[in-house]
């Protein structure tokens, strides 16, 4: 029982220094790395094969997320492979409730909730490196590729006076009852309500388009590993078929637009 116990005692042991020289080798590598990164900052130089970012915008007329791959040809450029979908909304659009009736509010005379989804490839330029180890990069991005317009029809909830007891019913304004879009009185009666996030999915349609980009990126992350940054720029895009957002408004296939986002990723 004795000699148990001191080999029980004696693996313990070992075990402990075990543990204690793997934590040390850690932390011993992880200090050389940190180091290296320093003079890696301090030399003002950005070595990086590729980099995986996403982010979120904020649009003119919208707001949005993205994902990106980034693939180093040399220390001063890189092509990018971004992913954009965002949701834009037109500048007349006013939201309204009606006090008497409690549900989601009501845009008139919506026709269409559109999202733009992007695909596309941007040449990456360093303009400007980091100075030190808490200094700004800067480069400049320019691109385009294709753009798929998702549009998702904007329903409404009234009450059906055809039927007795009052029912609810869902319509937009591609049917019989369009004529009501243009009714704010009547909207306001019927005690008219928006959609529900879940409505209007399975009518989805796709309007094909084309984009192009231009932006400068400003990434102040601690160390070159890390990207943290903060970019401002501008798109057009134009789609095969006018864009019908709001009634009385004229549809349209250019929309250009400035906007300015934040990322975040790493580097390897």
């Amino acid at each position: 029982m004795r000699k148990l116990f001191f080999i029980l005692l004696a693996v313990a042991a070992m075990s402990t220094l075990f543990a204690q020289q793997t934590k040390k080798e850690k932390k011993e590598e992880h200090r050389k790395r940190i180091n290296q990164l320093i003079k890696q900052e301090e030399e003002g130089v950005i070595t990086y094969q590729k980099h995986t970012i996403f982010g979120f915008k904020l649009v003119n007329d919208g707001y949005g997320g993205f994902f990106e791959i980034g693939r180093a040809q040399s220390v001063k450029k890189a092509l990018l492979f971004q992913l954009d979908i965002s949701e834009r909304t037109h500048p007349k659009e006013q939201k309204q409730s009606n006090p008497d009736y409690s549900g989601p509010r009501l845009i008139y005379g919506k026709i269409n909730f559109f999202y733009p989804v992007k695909l596309g490839v941007q040449q990456q330029i360093l303009l400007g490196n980091k100075s030190n180890k808490n200094g700004v990069s800067i480069t400049a991005n320019f691109g385009g590729g294709i753009s798929l317009g998702l549009l998702r029809p904007y329903f409404i909830d009234v009450y059906d006076t055809t039927k007795t007891p009052l029912q609810r019913k869902s319509i937009r304004y591609e049917s019989a009852d369009s004529n009501l879009f243009a009714d704010n009185s009547q909207l306001f009666n019927l005690q008219a309500t928006g959609p529900s996030f879940g409505k209007g999915w399975g009518n989805l349609k796709v309007t094909p388009g084309a984009y192009a980009k231009a932006a400068l990126r400003f990434d102040y992350g601690k160390y070159n590993e890390i990207v943290s940054a903060i970019e401002v720029g501008m798109t057009a895009e134009y789609y095969a078929k006018k864009i019908p957002q709001l009634v009385f408004t004229d549809p349209k296939s250019l929309f250009v637009n400035l906007y300015v986002s934040i990322m975040f990723g790493k580097r390897k």
